[in-house]
């Protein structure tokens, strides 16, 4: 985008942009988390659709001018119907963590038990983390991964729902290589009694496209982000399912109502327009060979990193990211994803299953390839970001991080973000 008027009338905030937009165009972004968005869901977020408030819902708002506006919103919702094969759709949410916590407003009273993946197990804050609201008020319990093979063991998740009876049921994870079953959820949650909500925050591109099984048919409630493998702007949806609405008919209207006016006031349909934009995207063929592409891309990184001496969470992965343990590496998260930043390669520091190091330095650093697959790069290209990454972390000179830089640098020149 060219910004002509912002450099004109605030080039110090212009100058920020372009250095970042600079960054990107020269990085290979492999948090698992992050993408790159068209430049058509930009140009919706930055539309005169953001001058409007809109408290309410369409055909129902407490200000006056959103003839409009209510046309992009039951644009967004249709779209998200129809993709998600679901009879609801709530688009107001700001982000993932909101959305989640009108799930907790519609299906729980304070202090009403819910249970969801440990957060060190790939789980996520709003999963009922201790630090977090939904640990805070909200009396939480969790299932971790096997400790033998780190993966989601069904029958020990129904144990502990059994015993603990909770009344909400979390399924999606953070840092979670593997596929989930959502029919296995199900039967778990039908056996206490509980709604089961299916966050697909980093999934929903990936069961857009068929390569993950879609929780439509089992979950009560699907939450998402927008971003992520949807590749969208940053946003959420909160969808209630055929089955959610048979369980109780009244969850749409509660799901509404904890989002307006129990959560927040105005929504931000600039955004909701470039949702709308995604979903559409989402919508084509090109994005299903798009979510292919972005497993081909991780499995065979996985591929390459194992055989150069890297022990992987699950010793592999089914989707869009990986997870590494370092430990036989000796070398810590933090510095692992300091000196591949400095290579030019973005990941995170993450905790590894069981981690006995703190948050702030662990064990491992998760890494995935949605935003490099939307610069079309392929299997050829993940052989030599796995080299790049093994260089990098095995050497730590900086001979080999400036060698390194240049050649992300050539990759990403030959693979622009379009």
């Amino acid at each position: 985008m060219k910004y002509e008027k912002l450099k004109r009338g605030d080039s110090r905030v212009y100058n920020i942009i372009k250095k970042e937009e600079k960054r990107k165009e020269d990085t290979l972004e492999m948090i698992p988390s992050e993408n790159h968005t068209s430049t058509a869901v930009l140009e919706a977020l930055s539309s005169v659709l953001n001058d409007k408030y809109a408290e309410g819902y369409p055909k129902k708002r407490y200000y006056g001018g959103n003839r409009y506006i209510d046309e992009v919103e039951i644009l967004c919702q249709e779209r998200a119907k129809k993709l998600f094969n679901v009879p609801f759709a709530n688009v107001q949410s700001y982000s993932g963590s909101p959305a989640n916590m009108a799930v907790y407003f519609a299906t729980l009273p304070i202090k009403g038990k819910v249970m969801g993946m440990h957060l060190s197990s790939g789980g996520h804050l709003t999963h009922g983390w201790k630090v977090n609201f939904s640990g805070k008020y909200y009396n939480s319990v969790f299932y971790l991964v096997d400790k033998k093979t780190n993966l989601i063991d069904y029958d020990e998740v129904e144990k502990i729902a059994k015993r603990e009876k909770p009344k909400l049921i979390f399924a999606g994870a953070t840092a979670y290589p593997r596929k989930i079953d959502f029919r296995r959820f199900r039967k778990i949650a039908d056996s206490v009694g509980a709604y089961l909500c299916c966050d697909i925050s980093h999934i929903a591109g990936l069961i857009v496209a068929g390569i993950h099984q879609s929780p439509a048919d089992y979950a009560h409630i699907i939450t998402t982000t927008t971003h992520k493998t949807l590749r969208g702007p940053r946003g959420a949806l909160i969808m209630v399912t055929k089955s959610g609405i048979r369980k109780d008919k009244e969850l749409p209207e509660k799901i509404d109502k904890a989002v307006f006016p129990g959560l927040q006031g105005g929504p931000h349909e600039h955004q909701i327009a470039g949702i709308a934009v995604c979903l559409k995207e989402a919508s084509s063929s090109s994005f299903l060979r798009y979510g292919e592409q972005i497993v081909k891309n991780s499995k065979v990184l996985a591929e390459e990193l194992i055989k150069n001496g890297f022990n992987l969470i699950t010793e592999g992965t089914d989707n869009h990211l990986l997870l590494v343990d370092l430990r036989k590496k000796d070398i810590s998260g933090r510095t692992a994803q300091e000196l591949l930043e400095k290579s030019g390669i973005i990941v995170n520091k993450n905790s590894i299953p069981f981690d006995t190091k703190p948050p702030f330095d662990p064990s491992g650093i998760r890494l995935g390839t949605p935003a490099i697959t939307t610069r079309k790069m392929k299997e050829k290209e993940m052989k030599k970001i796995a080299l790049f990454i093994t260089e990098v972390l095995e050497k730590r000179d900086n001979k080999t991080i400036i060698k390194t830089r240049e050649e992300v640098r050539e990759l990403c020149n030959k693979f622009p973000i379009l």
